[in-house]
């Protein structure tokens, strides 16, 4: 009874020590140190050519995206061009729903008409500099034939680029309740579309890696839309940190990307840079300032941070060259091959980002695809030349490893063999049985003598 009533009184005195911050959970039980402080829901930083997440804040919770939903229209757009589906100068004829949008001045909007056609290049434009929400449903009903529709394509394509925690409702980003009840079916009438700070980022570093010509639009400070005869409306981006703009630098890399802002998703901004050869992307989800506050500016400064660090703390680097030969698997055994083993290197050169002075804290691992070995661990003949046998995985024995994009851990290029090797003639292959028989007794003989003495 006694040790009971022990045991109670000091879960008690721990509840309480808890409660009053007398004692302190270990460090993995709270939140991760947030290194940069960035004031925001969430937030990711990537390096673009390889995926790689140099920092994050919370960065799988599906949070409302605004805007930021108009580059995934881009892409389809884009990929819709490439493949022949659509032109940059065929023209559209205003729908109803597009025309009353078009004249919603709470909105960013270029007014459309219906006496005049427009081709999607200038809407595409409209879109992609000005945010412009009726040029965005538009373009969707140009593709899918309705807004509707695009929706359906939008998903799918989220699930093709192997996007996780989003959900598409509409082309715009903006709130359904702002539609005037055309929302697209199968969603409600104030759903919002939202994506993970990752999602975000994901579908930027296809957007940018597949159509790199998107930044050619992006980076457009001020252009002007003809919405007719008479009718022009000067367009300026609102991407503020764009060099000759409020926010930004002559120095500073901006180039794109999108911006986003509704009561619901708050004030977010996925930004991109290139500066000393490294290019970057970054996601904030309703930024604030320090004080809390949410506003163009809180967006902007908390971006600023993200590429601040990226570009003063870490370079993109190849630490092994193609054809790099791993040491001590520098070669695999061959059975029943002309040769009995064949070289194997690298495929391609490893190249990392890496943080200022930790270029030796990574070291080359190979992992041989075992299903390419017989059960004596050897390659059987015919081997072909530049078969895979395995892969190289740089591993990093460092601090603070977000990973990559794709879930990855290490980065990781193909190991292939450098040479063929064909199969032996079956003359070969006998006279090899019969030496290797002789030489199993001859050893056998050995040991034996050896044991006499």
């Amino acid at each position: 009874m006694e040790k009971r009533k022990v045991k109670k009184i000091f879960a008690m005195i721990m509840a309480f020590s808890l409660m009053f911050g007398i004692f302190q959970l270990p460090q993995k039980a709270l939140a991760a140190e947030d290194i940069l402080d960035i004031h925001a829901d969430g937030a990711i930083l990537v390096e673009a050519s390889t995926g790689k997440v140099l920092y994050e804040k919370n960065p799988d919770t599906a949070l409302g995206i605004a805007s930021m939903s108009k580059m995934m229209t881009e892409y389809i757009l884009l990929d819709s061009i490439k493949k022949g589906k659509v032109k940059w100068d065929q023209e559209y004829t205003v729908s109803d729903y597009a025309f009353k949008i078009s004249h919603d001045t709470n909105l960013s909007n270029v007014p459309l008409r219906k006496d005049v056609k427009y081709k999607i290049k200038d809407l595409y434009q409209a879109m992609a500099i000005y945010s412009a929400n009726a040029a965005t449903i538009a373009i969707a009903e140009t593709i899918g034939g309705s807004e509707e529709n695009f929706v359906k394509m939008m998903n799918e394509k989220a699930k093709e680029l192997g996007l996780k925690d989003y959900k598409f409702v509409n082309s715009t980003g903006l709130n359904n309740k702002d539609l005037m009840g055309m929302h697209p079916k199968g969603s409600g009438p104030t759903d919002e579309n939202i994506m993970s700070a990752r999602a975000t980022a994901k579908l930027a570093f296809h957007l940018i890696n597949d159509f790199p010509e998107v930044l050619k639009t992006s980076s457009i400070s001020k252009q002007t839309f003809h919405a007719g005869p008479g009718e022009d409306v000067k367009m300026e981006n609102w991407n503020w940190m764009l060099p000759s703009l409020v926010y930004g630098s002559k120095d500073n890399g901006v180039d794109g990307l999108k911006t986003g802002t509704t009561d619901f998703a708050g004030y977010c901004f996925t930004g991109t840079a290139q500066k000393n050869g490294m290019r970057v992307i970054t996601v904030v989800l309703n930024a604030t300032d320090g004080k809390g506050q949410g506003g163009y500016k809180a967006r902007f400064d908390e971006t600023k941070k993200m590429m601040d660090y990226a570009f003063a703390n870490f370079s993109v680097k190849e630490i092994y060259p193609g054809q790099y030969k791993i040491k001590n698997h520098e070669s695999l055994p061959v059975e029943k091959g002309k040769e009995k083993k064949v070289s194997m290197y690298t495929k391609d050169p490893v190249k990392l980002v890496i943080k200022n002075g930790e270029e030796k804290l990574y070291k080359p691992v190979f992992n041989v695809e075992k299903d390419k070995l017989n059960k004596a661990g050897k390659l059987t003949a015919p081997v072909k030349k530049g078969e895979k046998v395995g892969t190289l995985t740089a591993e990093y024995s460092g601090k603070n490893d977000f990973g990559y994009l794709d879930g990855q851990k290490s980065a990781s290029v193909e190991v292939v063999t450098g040479e063929k090797v064909e199969k032996a003639n079956w003359f070969v292959l006998m006279m090899r049985g019969i030496g290797g028989f002789f030489s199993d007794i001859w050893n056998g003989i050995t040991s034996t003598v050896k044991g006499w003495f």
